[in-house]
This record gives C-alpha cells, structure tokens and sequence, in this order.
C-alpha cells in the first residue's frame, strides 16, 4: 500500500546524484534513483559543469519515482544536500558562466595562503567564520577566478553553492542556509550572517549572494511551474532551503540538539570526513568550524584522499580492495592529490619502510593505514571543539559511527576499528545524506524538526561493533613519518 504523503531528499554529490523517496511518517525508504556526473580536470583542477547536476536531479528523481511507484500528488517536501564549498557562478537569468569549481579543485592553494595572512594568521579567521581559508573553502576560488578567469568575475549576477544552485532551480528562491554557508569563509559563525569585511577583503558585493534562511529545514517557497512540470511534481510540493552533505548526513545520523549531541561520526567516501554536533561555535585553526543545519554546530574534519587513494593503490598493485594485509613496517601516505587535513595542498603520496619481504597485500594494507590514520588523526581535536564531555576520557566508550561507501569495505572496517580503539556502529542504511536531506523535506511540508524526526526514522541505527585493542604501535609509526616528512610534503 502506498503512503498518503512521500518527501524527497536529494543527496548531489561529487560524482553523482541520488534522489530517495521516503515514507514521510515512517521514514521508510521507498526507492532511490541515481544519475552520474561528469569530473573534469588534471593538475589540481576539478570542474563540472552545473546543469550537469540540475539533469541528473532530473534523471534520478524520475527513476525513483518509477521505482517507488508512488502518485506525484504524494509527494510534499524537497531538499537538496549538495557538496560543500563549490563556486557557482551565473549570469543574470541564473544560467552558469562558467563550470563550477568544486571543494576538491586545490588551484587556489596560493590564494588560501594569501587570504589567511592578509586578515591576521589563523586565529583571525577562526574568530569570525569558524575555520581558516584552505584551497576547498569557496572563498579561495572565488580569489582564484579574480586571477585567472576576471571575465566572468565582471559577468557574474550571482555566487551560489552547489546546493543554492539547485534549490534555486525549483523554487525561483535565491537561498541558503547556515550549514553550508559555513564552509565559504565570508559568512560569520560569530554573527550568523555575511561578513561584510570579508566580502571588502574579497572583493565581492553581498548582492550576488543569496539570503540565509535560519535553518535548513525552513520552507523557503514551492515548486515553480517550470520545475513541476520537468520533474513531473506539482507545484505545491514545499522546499526546503538545504543544506551542506555533511550536515545533511548529521541530520540522517539524528546528531542535533534534538538527538544525539557530541557523538562523533567518520564518513569514509571520496573524501573522509569526521564530524560531531554540538553547542559550542568551534574556533580550533586546524578544523573546519562549520554551523550545522538545525542551528547547532558542526566541528568537522576532511581529508581529500579517502576510498579513491586507496582505490587507486590497490589498481596499481592489481588486487581487489580487500585483498589487503596490516602494513607492518611499511608506512603510505596516499596524499595523491594534495591534502586538506593536514593541509598539504601540493603534497603527493610518500612510501617508507619496504622490505625484501614486504608483500602487495601488506602495501595495499598500508594503504589503508595512511588514509584511515588521516581521518582519525583529527577525531580528538573535533571532539574537544564540542566541550569538555566530548572529550572526556569516558567519552571514547561512545560509538563511533562508521558510514560512506568506505563503511561497507570489510578492510575499511577492520582498521578504523584497530586505529581508532573506540567501538563502532553501522548504520544499516547507507544513503545517510540523501535521508537527512528528506527529513529537511518534511521539516519544510509540516514543519516537524528534522533531527528528531531522523531519530524516529532510525536511519542510523545498525550492528554495534566492540572496540579493539588500539594499535599504537602502527598509529606512532605513522605519526612519526608524518612528522619528519611534512617539511618535504608541503612542496
């Protein structure tokens, strides 16, 4: 039997887009459609061009819908969660000028440097947005484009995030909200709004952006005729304003001031991510101090080379990703393309301690180690950014929730759990983003709170695993050649 009412929640993400129709009182998930996107770009470069993502919302919600075999009248609620940080740039008839910068295009390494000086150091920037410039914040592509594209920077009518792209799209509306806000470095986390000394300091009139809507779950119009009539919606369908992925896969997580606050959760896919909810505004230099979408805060750690590195490695060596053995003596850091956290922009990947004996498993095996040792190297710092019970010695009993492609790799598993020493849940469904984007979606058609909603949806509930002995031994291995080689990585 089919539900009365169904939402929507669009998950648009790096590399492709995911569109889930939800049962809007169970939170059942009733079908996801998918649609690829096209990458571009060698050297640092990453691009896409943004109707790209408009087509694939497209293509995937019509696949769902098909599969979910629900009437379009059910449906009352949308949202988009879109990848962060990714510089959007329209002409005046909201048509792209150029393709999109995304978070992972590192070109704007110098500009990062340039804009973290000119403002004081670190700790001016923590103070005011919550994180300091790196080469994915959308401010530092927005100082790349003023180098190196001036054309379009004179053009421009509009700035957008992806996410503000889309939901622009079906509603007409030009909005954002504060989760994904946070990562541009030119909105306040301090004041809740713009900076206007930052928008001088970069250049950029506070008229091309869009307004703030106070969360992500806030209705910020309908569907337009033109948007129902090519998604085959109606136009009363409620939109939401949004969000950031992260913060959309903290809402599906049920992390918020209406579920669980300073529990940490490390997402292993394109890139790895670890993140907490709680009240305290984060100003720590080494994180990204993000505000999360339900008016909380989202300390947040990311590392570009996750599943792909690793991937990559194990393509090179010829053997399936879990034909892999703990690395031993051997020691990879797979910072393929640059890195975030720590943020070595030009670094490349290091290689240490083989031995006659060292066997491809056990390369592949450290592989993992490097990637994994990244993520979780930053899990401390993100949970002492939340407050003092987040980082209380009893507080390592608390799960850590393991989600992402990389949660349903056996090897990813087994050594998150043997670096990190915590206990692990995971969540048995794997489309996090995509379900915190839904309950969004509801919070907009009713005006539920969409994190108590997550929580009564039991999207993240899942096998408990029991901690591990903590390897330290391999975790000061990898500390150690971090150390002594970060003088040479930072190129």
């Amino acid at each position: 039997m089919s539900p009365s009412s169904v939402v929507i929640g669009v998950d648009s993400s790096t590399q492709s887009t995911k569109a889930a129709v939800v049962d809007a009182a169970a939170g059942r998930l009733l079908a996801v459609g998918r649609a690829p996107h096209e990458v571009t770009g060698t050297e640092g470069a990453r691009e896409t061009d943004p109707e790209t993502w408009w087509s694939a919302l497209r293509d995937a919600l019509a696949a769902a819908l098909k599969e979910a075999d629900v009437p379009a009248a059910a449906v009352t609620g949308i949202a988009v969660a879109g990848q962060q940080h990714g510089l959007v740039v329209l002409d005046s008839r909201g048509r792209p000028l150029r393709r999109a910068l995304l978070w992972n295009d590192t070109r704007s390494a110098p500009q990062a440097a340039e804009l973290t000086e000119r403002l004081g150091g670190p700790r001016a920037w923590t103070a005011r947005t919550g994180s300091v410039p790196v080469p994915s914040m959308t401010a530092t592509k927005w100082q790349w484009l003023r180098a190196h594209d001036p054309d379009t920077v004179r053009a421009a009518a509009a700035v957008r995030l992806p996410h503000d792209f889309l939901t622009e799209r079906l509603c007409g509306t030009a909005v954002t909200d504060p989760g994904d806000a946070s990562g541009t470095c030119w909105y306040s986390t301090a004041t809740g709004s713009y900076d206007d000394e930052l928008l001088a300091l970069l250049d950029l009139p506070a008229r091309l952006l869009p307004a703030v809507a106070p969360t992500g779950g806030t209705r910020v119009g309908s569907l337009t005729p033109a948007a129902a009539a090519e998604l085959g919606l109606h136009e009363g369908v409620a939109v939401a304003a949004g969000t950031g992925d992260n913060m959309a896969a903290a809402i599906g997580l049920g992390l918020g001031r209406e579920g669980l606050l300073d529990h940490a959760a490390l997402s292993l896919g394109t890139s790895g991510t670890v993140f907490a909810a709680g009240l305290r505004r984060p100003d720590d230099p080494s994180l990204a101090g993000f505000a999360a979408a339900d008016g909380t805060y989202l300390p947040l750690a990311c590392t570009l080379n996750c599943t792909l590195a690793v991937d990559r490695i194990a393509t090179l060596l010829g053997l399936d990703r879990d034909d892999a053995a703990p690395g031993g003596e051997t020691v990879l850091l797979p910072y393929l393309d640059g890195e975030r956290t720590p943020d070595l922009p030009h670094a490349g990947g290091l290689l240490t301690g083989l031995r006659h004996a060292t066997t491809p498993q056990q390369l592949l095996g450290a592989a993992y180690e490097g990637a994994a040792f990244t993520a979780l190297r930053a899990l401390d710092a993100v949970l002492e950014a939340c407050g003092p019970d987040a980082a209380a010695p009893t507080a390592a009993d608390r799960p850590l929730r393991l989600v992402g492609g990389g949660a349903r790799g056996r090897t990813w598993i087994e050594t998150v759990r043997r670096l990190s020493g915590r206990p692990v849940v995971l969540p048995e469904s794997g489309e996090l983003v995509a379900l915190g984007a839904a309950a969004l979606a509801l919070g907009a058609a009713t005006g539920a709170e969409p994190v108590a909603a997550a929580a009564r949806w039991s999207a993240a509930l899942g096998p408990l695993l029991p901690a591990l002995p903590r390897d330290t031994e391999t975790w000061d291995r990898l500390e150690g050649v971090l150390a002594s080689a970060t003088p040479a990585l930072l190129g």
